[in-house]
């Protein structure tokens, strides 16, 4: 198992992308926060799915976006896991609306969750990691950080900044043993793009745009998740590794 007796924190935890590496983790031999926000029992479900593998495992309620309760977050699964070995930054919040009818709460809100949540849950794990020497952190990006979208401004513009935040955490987090990563999905199956993808106009336009010519589950991205968080990627920090059916080569 390769992340045997380490614990990790998966933010967005509860459903789809997230759930998905926190139950993968779980399965190679991790102890596993799952962080939620409203799903409380999708959370619990998490959790008993986890427990039931043999691992130890918490859901901790918090608002990634709120300084306050993510440092209570972090002390709480620190307390009763152990420090975190492993940071998975995966909360997201998206909303389709054209650049014109953008409203100034919407922005904030999409920013805040999907760029500023994931610069405090960083600093907050990234300081205690600091103080032991080790730490691997994972951002959750998406291909739309690098591909522009009718009616996703905020979100491509939020994507695009986990990129660049990887890159400056990596950076100068180098020196303390602590590696960042962005791992950016391409076109997956998630509870926030379903009724997209029930949309055939929209899904045959989007396909025609990846290679293999399949929408992703969010199960094919836990072996890229897996490999970030191992010592198989022992000497790699700083990248975005995309896992989108070629859709950054068509």
């Amino acid at each position: 198992m390769k992340l045997k007796g380490q614990v990790a924190l998966v933010t967005g935890g509860s459903r789809s992308i997230g759930r998905a590496i926190a139950l993968a983790f779980a399965r190679e031999g991790a102890a596993v926060a799952v962080n939620y926000v409203t799903h409380a029992e999708e959370a619990q479900s998490a959790v008993r799915e986890i427990e039931a593998l043999g691992r130890r495992s918490l859901a901790v309620r918090a608002d990634t976006s709120r300084r306050t309760q993510v440092h209570a977050m972090v002390d709480e699964v620190a307390e009763r896991l152990g420090p975190i070995d492993i940071l998975v930054n995966n909360a997201g919040v998206q909303k389709r609306v054209y650049f014109l009818d953008l409203e100034e709460a919407d922005w904030d809100w999409m920013l805040g969750v999907n760029l500023k949540g994931y610069f405090l849950v960083g600093q907050a794990v990234a300081t205690r990691m600091k103080a032991r020497g080790k730490g691997k952190i994972i951002n959750v990006s998406s291909e739309a950080g690098g591909f522009p979208s009718q009616r996703m401004t905020a979100y491509c513009v939020s994507k695009a900044g986990v990129a660049m935040l990887t890159k400056c955490m990596a950076l100068e987090l180098a020196p303390y043993g602590i590696r960042v990563n962005a791992l950016a999905p391409g076109l997956t199956r998630t509870d926030i793009n379903r009724k997209d993808l029930e949309d055939e106009t929209f899904l045959k336009a989007r396909l025609a745009r990846i290679p293999l010519e399949r929408v992703l589950a969010p199960e094919d991205l836990v072996g890229a998740a897996i490999f970030l968080a191992s010592a198989d990627s022992a000497m790699i920090t700083g990248i975005t590794l995309q896992v989108d059916g070629g859709r950054g080569i068509a």
